[in-house]
C-alpha cells in the first residue's frame, strides 16, 4: 500500500507534454512519488519508479519467479551459508562515474544502520560488508539466512553513488538521485509528474528504445482512463475493475491483466478499544462476505483471499481457514465480547473508486452484525500518515510482494518490526519468534511448515482481514509495445517500444 501527494491534471497539459516528446512514454498513475531515497519508503508508487532509475545487485526476472544477474554478474555462497561473494560487472552511474564495490558497501550498510531506514530489520543479519577489491563485495552474515539473495533483489537494496550522496546530501539526493538504471530523473514536479530521461551510461543502454518516461499524477480514476482513451496518455495503471470490459472493446487500446502478488485487506488497529480482543476481530471477519466483495467490487476479476501470503507465491497455504459469512453469529460473538455497540472509524482515500466501493459495501455488511461504520474520506496524501499515527480503526489497503521469498511481507506484517506490523499494532510474541526462526531455517520442508503455521496463527488472531487477490490491471495504446508489469510489480520500461 503506498500513497503520495496528488493533483488533478488537465487534458490540455497532458496533450501538450505528449506532443512535445514523441519518444517519451507517458504513464498515468494516481499518486505522486514521495521520495527517491530507497530506505525511506514502503510505497509501491515509489518502488515502481526506483526499479528503472536505480539498479540492484540481483534482479527478479520477467516471470517474477527466479533471480538473475544485475549489477552483480555472478556470486558465490559459502557452504555454511554465511559468506556471499559478489563479482560486479563494469557499470557506471548516470553522471558517468564508475560504480564500484565501495558504492555497494555504502548502500547496503546504510540500509542496516541509518536511523531513518524503514528496512533495517532484513539487513541486520549482515555482520560485515567489505569491498575486497573495486569489483568484489564480500558480505558475511551473523547466521545463515534463507531469503538473503532474494532480499538483495529488493528495490530498497538499490545501489547509490557514495560520492554523489555525500556531495548532494540526503535531502537533495532524495529528489534528484544518481542511479545506474535505465533512466535518470531530470525533474520532479511535486504533485504533477516525475520526468525521466534515458540514461546513456546504463550498462544495457542499447536495450532501451525510449528517450524518456513521464510518470504523471492523475488521481481520479475516470479522468485517467479518459485521458488514455483520448490519446493524451500512452498508458495508465490502476485500471478500475468496472472499466475493464469497456476498455477491452476499444480497438485503440490493450488492457493488460498481468499476474500479480497483490492482496487487498482490511487493516485493523489492535490498540483501539474492543479491537484489541481477538474475538471481536474474528466476529468482524465473519460479518464480511468476501465473495460478495469479489463479485461486486472486482467484477469477478479478483479471488477471495484466505492468507496474507498471495496465492501462487512461495509457501502459500491453500487450505488456510476461511471463516463462513454469518452476520448473526458475528452479532452474538460481539455481544459476548461486550462489543454489541461497536462503532468504527473507517478511513478511506478519496478518489479511489475501488476503495470507496469497498467501504460502502463493508459498511452495509457490518451493519447486519450491529456494527456502525463511519466512513471518513481523506486526501490520499493524508492516509499513510494517519495509519502511521494510529489515527484510524479500520481501512482497506493492499500489498504486493517486493521479493520472491515470503520473509519480507511476513516480517512487515507479523514480525513486530519498526512498521508496527503494517500499522495494525498486532502483537503476538509467539508469532514474532516464529517469524525470526523461519528466516534462518535452511531446510525447505521445515521452513514451509513454519510459514504454514504462521498463516494459520495470523488467521486465528485476525491480524487483519484478508479480502481478495487480483491481477495488475493496466492499459496502453496500441502503438505501445512490451508494456509489462511482473508479479512483483516491476515495470520493464527498458523494453518498451513506442511506435
Amino acid at each position: 500500500m503506498r500513497i503520495g501527494l496528488v493533483t488533478v491534471m488537465t487534458s490540455l497539459s497532458l496533450g501538450a507534454t505528449l506532443a512535445e516528446a514523441a519518444g517519451v512514454l507517458t504513464i498515468g498513475r494516481r499518486e505522486d512519488s514521495t521520495t527517491f531515497d530507497p530506505i525511506k519508503t514502503a510505497q509501491n508508487i515509489d518502488l515502481w519508479v526506483f526499479a528503472n532509475v536505480y539498479d540492484v545487485l540481483i534482479r527478479v526476472d520477467k516471470t517474477g519467479t527466479k533471480l538473475e544477474p544485475g549489477l552483480a554478474e555472478s556470486w558465490e555462497v559459502s557452504p555454511d551459508g554465511l559468506t556471499y561473494t559478489l563479482k560486479l560487472r563494469d557499470a557506471k552511474f548516470s553522471d558517468g562515474s564508475d560504480l564500484t564495490a565501495g558504492d555497494v558497501v555504502f548502500s547496503l550498510t546504510r540500509i542496516r544502520d541509518d536511523k531513518g531506514s524503514l528496512w533495517a530489520d532484513p539487513f541486520k543479519v549482515m555482520d560485515t560488508v567489505e569491498a575486497t577489491d573495486p569489483k568484489t563485495v564480500t558480505i558475511k552474515l551473523k547466521q545463515a539466512t534463507a531469503p538473503f539473495l532474494a532480499t538483495l533483489a529488493f528495490p530498497i537494496a538499490s545501489v547509490l553513488s557514495k560520492k554523489g550522496f555525500e556531495t548532494l546530501g540526503p535531502e537533495k539526493y532524495a529528489e534528484t538521485p544518481i542511479g545506474s538504471g535505465a533512466f535518470t530523473i531530470t525533474e520532479w514536479r511535486r504533485g504533477d509528474r516525475v520526468i525521466l530521461a534515458k540514461n546513456p551510461h546504463f550498462w544495457e543502454a542499447d536495450r532501451v528504445s525510449l528517450d524518456g518516461v513521464e510518470w504523471i499524477s492523475v488521481p481520479d480514476d475516470n479522468t485517467r482512463m479518459l485521458n488514455v482513451q483520448a490519446g493524451q496518455l500512452d498508458t495508465a495503471i490502476f485500471v478500475p475493475f468496472s472499466r475493464v470490459a469497456e476498455l477491452q472493446k476499444d480497438s485503440n487500446l490493450t488492457v493488460h491483466l498481468d499476474p500479480s502478488t497483490r492482496e487487498d485487506h482490511l487493516l485493523i488497529n489492535h490498540e483501539h478499544g474492543a479491537l484489541a480482543k481477538k474475538e471481536v476481530r474474528q466476529a468482524l471477519d465473519m460479518a464480511i462476505d468476501e465473495q460478495a466483495v469479489v463479485d461486486t467490487v472486482t467484477f469477478g476479476y479478483g479471488e477471495v483471499a484466505n492468507s496474507y501470503v498471495p496465492k501462487g507465491a512461495l509457501y502459500y497455504y491453500a487450505d488456510n481457514l476461511k471463516r463462513p459469512y454469518d452476520p448473526e453469529k458475528a452479532k452474538q460473538m460481539l455481544a459476548d465480547a461486550g462489543a454489541s455497540d461497536l462503532t468504527l472509524n473507517y478511513v478511506v482515500r478519496a478518489g479511489d473508486e475501488i476503495v470507496e466501493q469497498t467501504a460502502v459495501l463493508l459498511q452495509q455488511q457490518l451493519a447486519k452484525a450491529g456494527v456502525t461504520v463511519n466512513i471518513q474520506k481523506v486526501d490520499p496524501s493524508q492516509e499513510w500518515d494517519m495509519l502511521v499515527a494510529g489515527d484510524y480503526d479500520v481501512g482497506v489497503n493492499y500489498w504486493t510482494n517486493d521479493i520472491l521469498d515470503p520473509d519480507q511481507k511476513t516480517t512487515f506484517v507479523l514480525g513486530h518490526d519498526a512498521n508496527m506490523n503494517y500499522m495494525t499494532r498486532y502483537n503476538n510474541e509467539k508469532v514474532k519468534e516464529l517469524v525470526a526462526a523461519a528466516r534462518t531455517e535452511m531446510d525447505p520442508a521445515k521452513r514451509e511448515q513454519m510459514y504454514t503455521d504462521l498463516q494459520k496463527m495470523a488467521k486465528e488472531d485476525v491480524n487483519w482481514i484478508d479480502l481478495y487477490y487480483s491481477p495488475f490491471i493496466n492499459v496502453s495504446r496500441k502503438n505501445i509495445e512490451n508494456f509489462y508489469q511482473n508479479p512483483l510489480g516491476r515495470f520493464f520500461l527498458e523494453d518498451v517500444v513506442k511506435n
